[in-house]
C-alpha cells in the first residue's frame, strides 16, 4: 500500500469533527431515547492568557442532540431521514423563535451526521415543577417501612403552577398561530426557567415537529398533552383547564394577519376526545 493510499484511508476512516466532539471528555450524556441521544457539552474556558490577565468567564454550555444510526435501516435511507428530520426540526426552531415562541437557541447544524447544537435551558422541566418528578425516574417509589407510596413534592404552590400553566397556554397558542405542530407534547418537553426576573416557559424536543394549518393536528397536539397530564399528573384536571383557558385567549384574537382560531380548535378537540374515549372502551 503507497503512501498516499494508506493516507487516504485514514482520512475516510476518521470521525467527523461534530462526532469527535460528542465522544470528548467535555460531553456529558444526559439522555437517551430510542431516536436520539442528548449531551450536555461544557466548552472550557481559553487558558493562554497571562497570569496577570482575569481569568474570561467560561463558554455557555450547550445541549448537542444527536440521532444516531439505526441499523436495523438501510445505511443511505438512515442518512436521508437523519438529515431530512434534523433540517426539518433546525428550521422549525429558527422559525418560533421568530414567531416569538420560547425555543433554545439554534447554535449549529450537522445534518450529515444529525446533529443540533442548542443554547443550554437553565432550569427545571414542568413535570418536576408539578411534582412528577425527574426524567428518566420512576413516578412511583417503593415504600419504607410501612409508609404508603405518593408522588415527589411539588416544587410550587398552587397559584405558581396556575400562573405557569396559563404561560404553558400562551407559548402553546403562539407555536399553534405560527401552524407548527410539536407532535410530541408533554410536561417533560417544556421548560420553566427564570430570566431577568420573569417566569418563562420554554418548549423543546422538536423530534417529531410537522407544519399544518389544519385545526384538527392542533386539537391533537393539545390532546396529547392533556393524556400527558393524566397519565404524570394525577388529579390536574384544574391545571389542564388553565393551559386551555390562557390557550383560547391567545388564539381567539388575529396575529400577524393571521385569523382567530379557537373555535375551530375547541370544535376538533371535542372530536379527539371522544375519539379517544371511544377507544378506550374498546380496548
Amino acid at each position: 500500500m503507497t503512501a498516499a493510499s494508506s493516507s487516504s484511508t485514514a482520512s475516510t476512516s476518521a470521525p467527523s469533527p461534530t462526532l469527535a466532539l460528542l465522544a470528548s471528555p467535555a460531553c456529558e450524556l444526559i439522555s437517551q431515547g430510542a431516536e436520539a441521544r442528548v449531551y450536555l457539552y461544557r466548552p472550557a474556558a481559553a487558558s493562554v492568557f497571562p497570569s496577570s490577565a482575569p481569568a474570561p468567564a467560561a463558554p455557555a454550555p450547550l445541549v448537542l442532540k444527536h440521532r444516531f444510526p439505526k441499523t436495523y435501516r438501510h445505511s443511505s435511507l438512515s442518512t436521508q431521514l437523519t438529515a431530512q428530520r434534523t433540517t426539518l426540526e433546525a428550521r422549525t426552531l429558527v422559525r418560533c423563535a421568530r414567531e416569538g415562541v420560547n425555543v433554545p437557541g439554534l447554535r449549529f447544524v450537522d445534518e450529515r451526521e444529525g446533529v443540533l447544537g442548542m443554547a443550554w435551558v437553565d432550569g427545571k422541566s414542568i413535570r418536576q415543577c408539578l411534582g412528577g418528578g425527574a426524567e428518566g425516574e420512576e413516578m412511583w417509589e417503593e415504600a419504607e417501612e410501612g409508609e404508603e407510596t405518593g408522588l415527589e413534592a411539588p416544587e410550587m404552590s398552587d397559584e405558581q403552577q396556575v400562573g405557569l400553566m396559563r404561560l404553558v397556554g400562551q407559548q402553546l397558542a403562539t407555536m399553534h398561530a405560527a401552524d407548527v405542530i410539536h407532535g410530541d407534547l408533554t410536561t417533560s418537553n417544556m421548560m420553566h426557567r427564570c430570566s431577568d426576573g420573569f417566569d418563562e416557559v420554554v418548549l423543546i424536543d422538536f423530534g417529531l415537529t410537522s407544519a399544518s394549518t389544519v385545526a384538527e393536528d392542533k386539537a391533537v397536539d393539545l390532546y396529547v398533552l392533556e393524556r400527558a397530564f393524566a397519565s404524570t399528573h394525577p388529579a390536574s384536571e384544574h391545571l389542564f383547564a388553565e393551559v386551555l383557558k390562557s390557550y383560547a385567549e391567545v388564539a381567539s384574537k388575529k396575529q400577524k394577519g393571521r385569523a382567530a382560531f379557537w373555535k375551530e380548535v375547541e370544535r376538533k378537540l371535542s372530536e379527539v376526545r371522544l375519539r379517544g374515549r371511544k377507544r378506550s372502551m374498546v380496548g
